[in-house]
């Protein structure tokens, strides 16, 4: 340790542009998309990025993307996506994954080596599919097959074979915790309940989601952020006529234990397929290539949240955001009310209305947050302006890049500003960032 020689410098901070994004839409499980892969998926999101960008034969500083569901055969899935583009194939690619905050942990992978110095370019994305979703063999059948290919005589391999019970063939497919056994949707009609977040609210949120999604789309805010991909130019999931009395009509789907549930297919988010792309860059390296910054990624934060109550109070399993954002706006300097735009991903309506009243709440803030008041109420105008995961969709790690691309290009259309990204995800984590222009 004596001889270890102490860097004369740090490496500057470079500011991280937001240069463009672009997704394919995003479609329901078991549909549009039905037989296409995930290397598909986000093979076309990044040949749109490259096309809309002119990046075709550049080596970028690194392409870096996941997914939350994989069959085995995706090994190095991001790189082999990027061996099918234009892009050079000099160009290092890798995966990341956390669960729905994949998207945005892989901009932040691509920003902090822009912010270091050690690249000056990259490409930030997420891809995920539940109709292509993988079905493992059960355990039994496994070791099976592997005294049966290292038996050495028929007899062992008859015995290998006569050891498999029917039983053992096809694991069924698991959609809760790993420790709870509950699904995402259980564990968030507990959440709602908690915070006595109604039925009327939850619909009328989503209602908001779908109408300005659709007027968004019909303004033509989505242009130059989507590429048609397999007859779709739009969100399938989208309902353009969309009422409250639809949403009223809808029955539980969630917490149908509990005496008043009030979760639906309606105000959760379905089950869909897609990918999303972003570029990012120094400002240098986009001039250099005639882009012009859309907004700049200043702020990110991740938190994780004791949903099991393994160490003292239980905390609700996508409550984790609630946690990330004060910290970030700790560092940041910066009030809750401090920003133009909030862009708050909606896996549950109840998952967000929960986190905003969190932050509303003075016992929450002082006894779980530690702060001295509320952060305080947010102007519901400033939220998710042009719809969100509701009426778009979240196919898991796609959501981040999703919300990312359309923030930045929010920022770009008004001038000036600043806005806050909120994802929550599985394994009571949640994934935050702030953009600024």
């Amino acid at each position: 340790m004596d001889n270890f020689q102490q860097p004369t410098h740090q490496p500057a901070g470079k500011k991280v542009a937001i240069l463009g994004g672009n997704r394919i839409p995003f479609a329901r499980s078991n549909g549009q998309y039905a037989n296409v892969s995930n290397s598909e998926m986000l093979t076309a999101a990044l040949n749109g990025l490259v096309e809309r960008y002119n990046l075709q034969d550049k080596r970028l500083g690194e392409v870096v993307a996941g997914a939350v569901i994989k069959l085995s055969r995706d090994i190095n899935l991001t790189r082999e996506c990027v061996l099918s583009t234009a892009l050079s194939p000099q160009t290092p690619a890798y995966d990341v994954s956390q669960a729905c905050g994949t998207g945005l942990q892989a901009a932040f992978a691509v920003s902090n080596k822009i912010a270091l110095g050690l690249i000056d370019s990259g490409i930030a994305g997420g891809v995920d599919t539940t109709s292509d979703a993988p079905l493992g063999i059960g355990d039994g059948l496994r070791k099976a097959l592997l005294k049966l290919n290292n038996a050495k005589t028929n007899k062992d391999r008859l015995q290998a074979l006569l050891s498999i019970n029917p039983k053992d063939l096809i694991d069924a497919p698991q959609n809760g915790e790993p420790r709870t056994k509950l699904s995402m949707g259980e564990h968030q009609a507990i959440t709602a309940l908690e915070w006595a977040i109604t039925r009327e609210a939850q619909d009328e949120f989503t209602f908001n989601s779908h109408k300005n999604l659709a007027r968004a789309y019909d303004e033509g805010f989505f242009d130059d952020l989507i590429t048609p991909f397999k007859g779709l130019t739009r969100d399938n999931n989208l309902r353009p006529d969309i009422s409250l009395e639809k949403l009223a009509s809808l029955k539980p789907v969630f917490g149908k234990k509990n005496a008043n549930p009030t979760m639906t297919a309606g105000n959760s988010t379905p089950l869909t397929d897609g990918a999303s792309c972003v570029l990012l860059g120094t400002d240098e390296w986009a001039a250099a290539n005639g882009l012009k910054p859309l907004a700049y990624l200043t702020y990110q934060e991740t938190a994780a949240v004791d949903f099991t109550g393994k160490k003292g109070v239980k905390e609700g399993l996508l409550m984790a955001p609630a946690y990330a954002v004060p910290r970030m706006l700790e560092r940041a300097g910066l009030t809750l009310q401090d920003f133009d735009y909030y862009e708050i991903h909606e896996a549950f309506a109840s998952q967000v209305l929960s986190t905003l009243a969190a932050w509303e709440d003075e016992s929450f803030c002082k006894e779980r947050l530690g702060l001295d008041k509320p952060l305080g109420a947010i102007d519901r105008s400033k939220l998710n302006v042009n719809g969100s995961s509701l009426a778009a969709g979240h196919p898991f790690a796609a959501t981040g890049g999703r919300i990312l691309a359309s923030t930045a290009k929010l920022l770009d259309q008004k001038g000036s500003g600043r806005a806050l990204i909120s994802i929550c995800a599985a394994g009571g984590q949640g994934v935050v960032a702030i953009l600024e222009k």
